[in-house]
């Protein structure tokens, strides 16, 4: 994965430590202490990469509940390597809605697989880019908590945090419409 542009960078988060990796064309991946895909060489470090600072900042607005009706999703360019169809399912998982979950079944469907269900849930699982490209959104069909590179205790707490601030962020757009519905009478 590394060439002599390759960087790394390790920032807090309230899941553990993150790393962070990129190169000059995008950030290469995301990984939670403990997730067993991150490779064992990610190149010089350099907390001052621009890929990296962006990725750290959108991170931590993503944390702090600042993904609001306007944002919710990452900005950061994207340069994760994989098959075709893992590049396919990792696209289609961008698609899910923040605050919002899907089957494995539905992210099968979505890319115009629907008996591919187990092969999504693969590439569902080699997904470098956690939380960035939200494979963490992705359910049973049954609606359980299934697998996740970072642990299931993980997806939990950011499909729990995701439907917080969804919910937040729809009350305080149903009160402001409200305000000014009063307003305007």
């Amino acid at each position: 994965m590394t060439d002599h542009h390759t960087v790394h960078h390790c920032i807090p988060s309230p899941l553990g430590p993150i790393t962070l990796c990129a190169n000059d064309q995008g950030l290469l991946g995301v990984w939670l202490a403990r997730q067993t895909s991150q490779p064992g060489d990610l190149g010089r470090p350099a907390g001052d990469h621009p890929i990296i600072v962006l990725a750290g900042t959108e991170l931590a607005d993503y944390f702090a509940g600042h993904f609001t009706r306007q944002r919710r999703t990452f900005s950061v360019p994207l340069a994760a390597v994989g098959t075709p169809f893992q590049m396919q399912v990792w696209q289609a998982l961008r698609a899910i809605p923040y605050g919002q979950t899907w089957s494995y079944q539905d992210l099968a469907e979505s890319i115009d697989r629907p008996t591919a269900a187990r092969a999504v849930g693969m590439a569902n699982g080699k997904n470098p880019l956690s939380i960035v490209v939200p494979c963490h959104r992705v359910i049973g069909k049954s609606g359980r908590l299934t697998g996740y590179a970072g642990g299931v205790e993980r997806k939990a707490w950011l499909l729990e945090h995701e439907a917080l601030t969804h919910n937040e962020h729809e009350t305080l757009a149903r009160n402001e419409h409200e305000t000014i519905t009063r307003n305007e009478t």
